[in-house]
């Protein structure tokens, strides 16, 4: 087995490739147990690399392999870097595949990140940060004052449920029902009188119970009239009926903040998430030709040969000892190519996600003046699904809010109405949890991640089956030519996943 393969099928299997290049001595070893950058070795590298998208995933390679004396090109279609690392701002332009056109609108300063708006703090996205000098904030990912809004939910139907109630009172509920059950011996476990004892204290603080072990509320789920000075203790809220909350159908929303890539401390760069890219681009903007349409990829006897269309309309060709293809399969699959059948399958079988997003600028910041949100994502089982708040620019009079970020046929529907249809739709149902919409509202944009040219979907997903039939043939070169990109990791529609898979064939380039 050639050492490329090994490398690979290790990679693959493992989810992780750091700890395989180390072993083989491929990338340099920190001298203690502190995390240190990752680094090619330098082995002489003077070949050369035709790199197809300047995504993350594409400047990356460039990066690290020109680092270690490897030729660079990279051609890109559009006419600016990152790809789905993208940002609008006003005076921007934005035509779908169908040939609609959106100008920006939002105030100098207002901006809106249409695809990636979240960077976890343990990605490797947070170190090519560090290295490139991005500055980050806080994102405030889940606030307990968000809301859960549901128009088919038994008795809370049409309700604003802030996410701090819904929690506290079905963690108390949940509290109190195991507490009884514990001390009823109704539990099939092993437990001594002394752990049933520290258990049920446990439950007791857990989940607020008073002293007879019965759920009736706490200060955590808030109160309805608030804590002052002098004689105002303030008035807890009373909970919500058990039989509710079940009906409320909340337990994936409950859930979010446990997700390993949904943690409450998330970042994003300072002034807009396309800071990533253009901090690469200063890196390797050298070598990047805009408005470069792959038209064809060929193999040749010692390397291979890319044709494209220039800006002008022009076909014209360049040639490369290897090919490193960002391009994602949604896109890759239509374009003529000397891949091999196995290959070419795999390409086709992998499906990408159906999503679309909006943005709302406000006149007023009414979601932090009226109803004390400071940043977090409300849920709704309306078409719009989700209403992000911005994490910056606190206590400022204007802002720009994420009215909608839909999913699967959701988005399919909504995704098929004209752009300023859709606004119309967010406003609609958005105004539904917020009155104060239609009062503030300024200008609005939205797209469907489908009809994004040279993207044509929001990310790869993968099936168990696609997963386990095809990915492995993903991950192997063709030749002289290897994929990269968010859809060839574990770490699909994540940043991370373009930044690891960059590593990976990096590291199987520079092991040649």
């Amino acid at each position: 087995m050639r050492r490329r393969d090994f490398i690979t099928r290790i990679a693959a299997s493992a989810g992780t490739t750091y700890a395989v290049m180390q072993a083989l001595d491929l990338i340099e070893k920190p001298a203690t147990a502190q995390k240190s950058p990752f680094q090619l070795q330098r082995r002489g590298g003077s070949k050369s690399i035709i790199i197809l998208g300047a995504g993350l995933g594409g400047m990356t390679c460039a990066y690290e392999l020109s680092k270690v004396g490897y030729q660079c090109k990279i051609l890109e279609a559009r006419e600016r870097s990152g790809g789905r690392c993208w940002t609008v701002r006003t005076g921007d332009k934005f035509t779908d595949t169908l040939g609609q056109t959106q100008t920006i609108g939002f105030d100098r300063g207002q901006y809106f990140n249409p695809g990636p708006a979240r960077i976890p703090y343990h990605h490797v996205t947070i170190d090519y940060c560090k290295e490139l000098g991005v500055p980050l904030e806080v994102i405030v990912n889940l606030s307990r004052q968000q809301y859960i809004y549901r128009e088919n939910a038994g008795s809370l139907s049409g309700r604003k449920v802030h996410f701090r109630e819904a929690i506290a009172d079905m963690r108390g509920y949940i509290s109190e029902l195991l507490a009884k059950a514990i001390s009823k011996d109704a539990v099939d476990a092993p437990l001594t009188v002394e752990d049933k004892e520290k258990m049920i204290e446990f439950l007791r603080t857990y989940g607020g119970l008073n002293p007879d072990l019965f759920y009736k509320g706490s200060s955590r789920r808030g109160y309805s009239t608030y804590q002052g000075a002098g004689d105002a203790p303030g008035v807890v809220d009373d909970p919500y009926d058990l039989s509710a909350l079940l009906e409320l159908g909340f337990a994936g929303n409950e859930s979010f903040e446990f997700g390993f890539n949904q943690q409450m401390t998330m970042f994003e760069p300072v002034g807009g998430m396309d800071a990533i890219a253009k901090a690469f681009e200063k890196q390797v903007g050298r070598f990047i030709t805009y408005g470069a349409v792959v038209t064809e990829i060929r193999k040749t006897p010692d390397g291979v040969q890319i044709l494209y269309k220039d800006k002008s309309g022009n076909v014209k060709q360049e040639t490369a000892d290897y090919c490193i293809c960002n391009i994602p399969l949604s896109v890759l699959k239509d374009i003529p190519s000397d891949f091999a059948p196995d290959m070419k399958e795999a390409i086709a079988s992998v499906e990408y996600a159906v999503t679309g997003k909006s943005a709302l600028q406000f006149n007023r910041r009414f979601w932090e003046d009226d109803e004390d949100i400071f940043g977090g994502i409300t849920q709704t089982d309306q078409d719009i699904t989700q209403i992000w708040y911005p994490s910056t620019g606190y206590l400022s009079q204007k802002g720009v809010v994420l009215g909608y970020y839909n999913f699967g046929s959701t988005a399919e529907t909504v995704g098929t109405l004209a752009p300023a249809d859709r606004v119309a739709l967010a406003l609609e149902q958005g105004s539904k949890i917020h009155p104060q919409y239609n009062n503030h509202f300024e200008n609005g944009f939205s797209l469907f991640w489908s009809t994004v040219p040279y993207s044509k979907g929001g990310w790869a997903e993968y099936t168990t089956d696609v997963r386990t039939t095809y990915y492995p043939r993903l991950n192997q070169p063709d030749g002289n030519i290897y994929l990269c990109g968010e859809h060839l990791s574990y770490l699909t529609g994540w940043m991370a996943g373009a930044f690891e898979s960059a590593r990976l064939v990096s590291t199987q380039i520079a092991a040649l």
